[in-house]
This record gives C-alpha cells, sequence and structure tokens, in this order.
C-alpha cells in the first residue's frame, strides 16, 4: 500500500473533487454508493491509509456521474 499511497491520495481528492462538484455531502454520496460516511472519509482523506474495492470505486463514479477513468486523471 505504501508503494501506492500518492495515487490513493490523488484518487480520494478527485473523489472530493467531484463529490462537491455535484454538491452532495460525504452523507449522501456515501449512501447512494452503499458504503459508510466513515468509509468514504477514509477515502477521501488526504492522509489515507486505506485501500478500496474496484467494485466500491464503480459505484462511487456511477452515483458522481463520471466515468471512472475520470477518477484517475491525476493533476
Amino acid at each position: 500500500m505504501e508503494k501506492h499511497s500518492e495515487k490513493f491520495k490523488q484518487l480520494g481528492l478527485n473523489i472530493a473533487y467531484y463529490r462537491k462538484l455535484r454538491g452532495l455531502s460525504q452523507i449522501v454520496l456515501a449512501e447512494k454508493a452503499h458504503i459508510s460516511r466513515t468509509h468514504l472519509s477514509q477515502i477521501e482523506a488526504p492522509n489515507m491509509k486505506k485501500s478500496f474495492s474496484i467494485s466500491t470505486l464503480f459505484d462511487i463514479a456511477e452515483v458522481l456521474e463520471v466515468e471512472a477513468a475520470k477518477l484517475f486523471e491525476f493533476r
């Protein structure tokens, strides 16, 4: 996980960006993606040490109405 920590950080920041762009709170996104708000908070946290499944990523992308690949466009 340490090996990819910067990529997970960027992924979480992109999820937070699109969530805010859509005007969604963490609670609403988490509910619609069928995960806990705590889990979403850990995903979005810049210092995240927790990985998550591809299935969860697809669920989040679907709720955000964005292609999952867009979440991997690191700036």
